[in-house]
């Protein structure tokens, strides 16, 4: 884990003494949009945007789950790092089964994308990256807004069929929920588990499980976080919960309860996983070896334990059919 320093990589660990022993995230610098109106730099074409992703990160799995619900897995080229991230970061060694290389930039790592993109860049380097092949830089690196503008702004590009996650008639009830869930359980996991102070994870630990409560209770009397349909909130949602059982109760000590103590939650889970098209974008090798092997301050031994017994495909109670 580092970062840039005026575009030099330095090998460093997030400086949580100066936070009284809590996680602070830092902010993504990429914020450009494509506009279908022409409104900005970026338009939307085939073949013209390459994502950089992981798939053991959760905001990178994110638009890889839109890249294939929007139809766009045709019209949008990927790259995948390595689930190691030692000391120059993320990598694109080839070694790990799954990544694929940078043919845009040519990088070994991802730090070369980012300066690339600005050669006296600093800050953390982190996916996804959607990148511009025409104008030869980055549109963005925050994995909220590429999401939008995948679900949004690419539909004459991809399948036109599939719904809209962010209805303008949704929009306000989606943002909030939102909100919540990122502070309190996307970001809370993490709150939990990169903690150095027993004060502030004993804190962070419980708003975290009063959020999934929350959550059980909403799914106790309706389909999905925003009503009868499935929208942004629940794939915004489902990336933390497919992560949750198999690293983050044991890794970042979020173990009060699992996934799948919560009925209503884990059989939401199944049902999203088991959705057309997002199973293939769920690499659990991927994830369990990123986490356990690349954080030495929490696992110094690197040894990736071999359970749970996990089957995304098992049987939920939700219906027959995925809902859409």
């Amino acid at each position: 884990m580092g970062l840039l320093v005026e575009g030099k990589w330095v090998d460093q660990w997030y400086d949580t003494k100066a936070s009284g022993g809590a996680f602070k995230r830092s902010v993504a610098q990429f914020r450009n949009w494509i506009k279908a109106d022409g409104s900005t730099d970026f338009a939307p074409e085939s073949s013209r945007y390459h994502l950089y992703v992981s798939h053991a990160c959760p905001w990178a799995h994110r638009t890889l789950i839109y890249r294939q619900l929007k139809g766009l897995a045709n019209h949008i080229s990927v790259s995948v790092v390595s689930p190691y991230m030692l000391d120059q970061g993320w990598t694109f060694d080839e070694d790990f089964e799954g990544v694929i290389a940078d043919p845009v930039n040519g990088a070994q790592y991802m730090h070369q994308v980012y300066r690339a993109a600005d050669a006296g860049y600093s800050g953390r380097v982190t996916v996804p990256v959607l990148w511009d092949k025409k104008l030869g830089r980055p549109v963005s690196n925050e994995s909220s807004e590429i999401i939008r503008m995948f679900d949004t702004e690419f539909a004459a590009i991809g399948d036109a069929s599939t719904p809209i996650y962010a209805p303008a008639d949704l929009l306000t009830q989606i943002d909030a929920v939102n909100e919540r869930i990122y502070h309190e359980i996307n970001n809370g996991v993490y709150k939990c588990g990169f903690a150095t102070s027993a004060e502030v994870y004993e804190r962070e630990v419980k708003t975290l499980f009063e959020a999934l409560d929350w959550v059980e209770g909403i799914l106790a009397s309706q389909p999905y976080l925003v009503g009868d349909r499935i929208t942004e909130a629940d794939w915004r949602l489902f990336t933390t919960l497919v992560r949750f059982d198999p690293v983050y109760v044991g890794h970042f000590k979020c173990n009060l309860k699992r996934i799948f103590d919560y009925p209503n939650i884990w059989n939401y889970m199944l049902e999203l996983a088991q959705h057309p098209g997002v199973m293939e974008t769920i690499n659990l090798d991927h994830i369990k070896t990123h986490y356990y092997a690349s954080h030495e301050t929490i696992n110094p031994t690197r040894i990736v334990p071999t359970g749970p017994l996990y089957d995304l495909s098992a049987p939920h109670n939700r219906g027959s059919q995925p809902r859409s």
